[in-house]
């Protein structure tokens, strides 16, 4: 199936759709203010050594000095073994005879500023590809400890195969990321290409750039969609700014050729977005209740923990009985829930309650039908069978926050639980705490400040009860409403 990449960009948020057929399969986006420094690699000046804490200040043209720690910094064992660190428990050699005022250093950003903190560095450079991370001062190839070892030893000899290919480049070494445990040797070589490319460019900056210049910067959203989103089966790339089409384009021909002649500068007058109700879709990804166009509908609740999915089939009504109606809605939600994931960006643990079948040839329709939506997605999944209870679990792996973590926050009159306390719930806990602080207070009066809600149920149904407390504790209470209360929010104020 072919699809179009639509990006619509701002300076405050880039936003960028997949839509198939029309209907949007996944959502990205990237806000500039969030954007942090982790993986930008300076060269830097150093300011100040500190020996007695064996660390230095290095001055990378921010407003205040990183740090770097003796720990940080990359040293070649003499005889060619893989590279010492202090963290590692390794002798290294103290700071002071290691780096010195006023020298230039290649330092990469491995942990943000914080308050008065600067960034942490490290002279350690590592580039994450797509499916690999390149160590360009490091001869190593590896592969990620959360691949299952009995898999480790032939990808790791996949990949030396790969890497030595080209005897002119064949400088660095490689670790193949869980992602790229499925990976084709032509998508592998893409990103060894890419990734020697970049560090290319970056020694090359390095020897004519002034100290504390920025040399490379982790791949934006805009330049993400060209590594990682281009498929094959991708139509067009349409971007509604000139100016990030023209410099979207120049990075494109240097670094991906073959996703770069996709791309083209959307010049409608419509917004970007109105063209397939993306705005529209998104409110829907946020919601809990996700309608079918059959009449039935998925209730999705998302956890900590995992994301439970239950099908209904609501009002429809459109089979000839009720096996077939059943089956017909759970046929249409094995489809929508997989691009829900997509959409949504759920990951972890996945539990999916379909409606249930009595047919077994039915059940086993409807679990073929959803691994064959699943395995269109282009993140890791795992999908098992139905369970005693009739449940399907699965599991999909976390690369990003979810779209609502993403734009949502937990309300603040829930804090996150879905529910509120009902008036009158509130309203006995008044009343108690009213109780609680006469035992241990003589004040003239209690007052209680509450939502209009509750005050006005302490006024009508629950007046009685307020007027006997009032009398047991022989205070008077008075009642006060403030608008801008939730529901559950009270105070009780001693006068």
């Amino acid at each position: 199936m072919q699809d179009d990449i639509l990006i619509n960009w701002s300076p405050q948020e880039t936003r960028v759709a997949i839509v198939e057929n029309g209907a949007v399969q996944e959502l990205h986006v990237e806000r500039a203010h969030e954007r942090g420094l982790v993986s930008n690699v300076y060269l830097g000046k150093v300011s100040r050594v500190l020996p007695g804490m064996q660390s230095a200040f290095i001055d990378i043209g921010l407003e205040r000095a990183a740090f770097l720690h003796v720990a940080d910094l990359w040293q070649r064992q003499p005889d060619g073994e893989p590279p010492m660190f202090g963290r590692n428990n390794t002798p290294v050699a103290p700071i002071e005879k290691q780096v010195f005022e006023g020298q230039t250093l290649l330092v990469q950003v491995i942990k943000d500023p914080i308050g008065t903190k600067g960034a942490r560095l490290s002279t350690q450079i590592s580039l994450p590809g797509r499916l690999l991370v390149f160590l360009p001062q490091d001869d190593h190839v590896g592969v990620s400890h959360k691949i299952p070892p009995e898999q480790r030893d032939v990808l790791r000899a996949r990949l030396q195969a790969l890497v030595s290919e080209n005897v002119e480049s064949n400088t660095g070494g490689f670790i193949l990321r869980t992602n790229g445990e499925d990976a084709s040797d032509a998508e592998l070589r893409d990103d060894i290409a890419y990734l020697r490319k970049t560090w290319a460019r970056i020694k090359e900056a390095s020897q004519r750039q002034p100290p504390k210049t920025l040399l490379h910067q982790d791949l934006n959203l805009l330049q993400r969609v060209l590594r990682d989103l281009v498929s094959e089966h991708t139509n067009a790339i349409r971007v509604d700014s000139k100016e990030q089409f023209e410099r979207l384009l120049a990075f494109g021909k240097e670094f991906m050729p073959a996703a770069a002649h996709k791309l083209q500068h959307y010049k409608g007058e419509r917004p970007i977005f109105d063209l397939f109700n993306i705005d529209e879709e998104t409110a829907k990804a946020l919601g809990r209740r996700v309608e079918l166009k059959s009449g039935g509908y998925l209730i999705v609740d998302q956890t900590e923990a995992l994301t439970t999915i239950d099908v209904n089939t609501g009002g429809y009504v459109g089979a000839r009985n009720f096996d077939d109606t059943i089956f017909k809605t759970n046929l249409e939600a094995a489809l929508a829930i997989a691009r829900q994931l997509r959409l949504r960006n759920l990951g972890g643990i996945v539990i999916v309650d379909f409606i249930d079948m009595a047919r077994e040839d039915h059940r086993e329709q409807v679990l073929a039908e959803f691994r064959k939506q699943i395995a269109r997605d282009r993140v890791k999944t795992m999908v098992g069978g139905f369970s005693q209870l009739g449940l399907v679990e699965m599991t999909r792996k976390r690369t990003r926050e979810s779209l609502a973590h993403i734009l949502c926050e937990p309300c603040p009159s829930c804090e996150g639980k879905g529910i509120v306390k009902t008036a009158r719930s509130v309203a006995y806990d008044i009343l108690r705490e009213i109780l609680r602080e006469a035992r241990q207070f003589n004040p003239r009066e209690f007052r209680v400040v509450a939502s209009p809600k509750v005050i006005e149920l302490l006024l009508d149904e629950e007046s009685q009860h307020l007027v006997g407390l009032s009398e047991f504790i022989g205070k008077p209470v008075s009642l006060q409403s403030e608008s801008a209360m939730a529901q559950e929010q009270y105070d009780i104020v001693l006068i």
